[in-house]
């Protein structure tokens, strides 16, 4: 499964975001394990946090000035908040960036990490650290869709159970595209689905 995610990255042009340039920039990291059945690391933001506190996010932040690049953003912060070593991770490519509804244009970008790291929370910032397999996305389990109607158009975004866990929001529509991109999952945002909830 990784050779071919690693081959469809290879090929795979995001969606370009025709953005202003006064979004302050961030990006995201998607750990993805490397061992037979391949699993995403996530993380449970700390309830305290000014934004998304309590939310499911992948470990990742805003861009700083010295940063010299948003690869380099994403690795920083995974270091920082799940104590994952950049040394570790494989960066093999972007997915499309997003608006964040704090005003953020956020880039993900995969990266692929052994299946042995121990991860240290920031209490600061992270509640809990966990893995969701990948194939759990590929049948598209949705607890139910969020509409989100946003720049002239709406869009459908599952939000899964996993656990404990709630898994929606950027978060949703990222592993949307990567699980799209990995096995042709067909997964739409812009049309709700055939059990579609409106919130």
């Amino acid at each position: 499964m990784l050779d071919e995610l690693l081959r469809r990255m290879s090929n795979h042009i995001p969606a370009s975001l025709e953005a202003d340039r006064r979004f302050p920039e961030a990006a995201v990291l998607l750990p993805i394990t490397r061992s037979e059945e391949p699993e995403l690391v996530l993380t449970l933001r700390a309830q305290g946090l000014s934004t998304h506190g309590g939310e499911v996010a992948f470990p990742g932040g805003r861009r700083d000035p010295e940063d010299p690049d948003l690869i380099f953003t994403a690795l920083r912060e995974a270091q920082e908040e799940i104590g994952l070593p950049p040394g570790l991770v494989e960066v093999i490519g972007p997915l499309s960036p997003l608006i964040s509804l704090h005003g953020l244009k956020v880039t993900p970008f995969v990266g692929l990490i052994p299946d042995y790291v121990e991860y240290h929370a920031n209490d600061a910032e992270i509640a809990a650290v966990f893995t969701v397999p990948l194939e759990f996305f590929r049948q598209d389990p949705r607890d139910h869709t969020h509409r989100i109607d946003y720049q002239g158009r709406s869009w459908y975004v599952p939000s899964y159970r996993y656990g404990e866990y709630k898994i929606w929001g950027l978060s949703a529509i990222m592993i949307v595209e990567l699980v799209n991109l990995l096995f042709d999952a067909g997964i739409s945002l812009h049309k709700p689905p055939e059990r579609f909830i409106q919130n």
